[in-house]
């Protein structure tokens, strides 16, 4: 099985969507968008992007926890992964996004049925 995007809103209504991967950890959070087609639009980049190593800003937070952000082409922010506990585990998490970013699998939570 491979992973898939979660679509949902968040409490202010906009739009995010998560990579999953398999094991349904979550491998990457999006920025917020405040219309359904820009998350899609979203999703798309990081199906495009998530191959490419010059697409990958490797970063760590003040405390130095190593973490990732995928940006696309033209350098504007996609997605963020968790904080990691080594360089090694962050190395891990990109294969991971690697590995998953490509699939076609969306699950959009916002699509209610009525």
């Amino acid at each position: 099985m491979s992973g898939w995007y979660e679509i949902s809103k968040s409490s202010t209504g906009q739009f995010r969507f998560v990579l999953k991967a398999a094991n349904a950890e979550t491998i990457l959070t999006s920025e917020l968008y405040t219309t359904h087609s820009g998350v899609e639009g979203g999703i798309a980049a990081v199906q495009k992007n998530s191959q490419l190593a010059e697409c990958y800003e490797l970063k760590a937070t003040r405390d130095g926890h190593p973490y990732f952000n995928l940006k696309a082409a033209h350098h504007e922010l996609i997605g963020s992964s968790e904080t990691y506990s080594s360089e090694a585990a962050r190395e891990k998490g990109i294969a991971s996004v690697k590995a998953n970013g490509a699939t076609t699998i969306i699950k959009d939570k916002t699509l209610v049925a009525l």
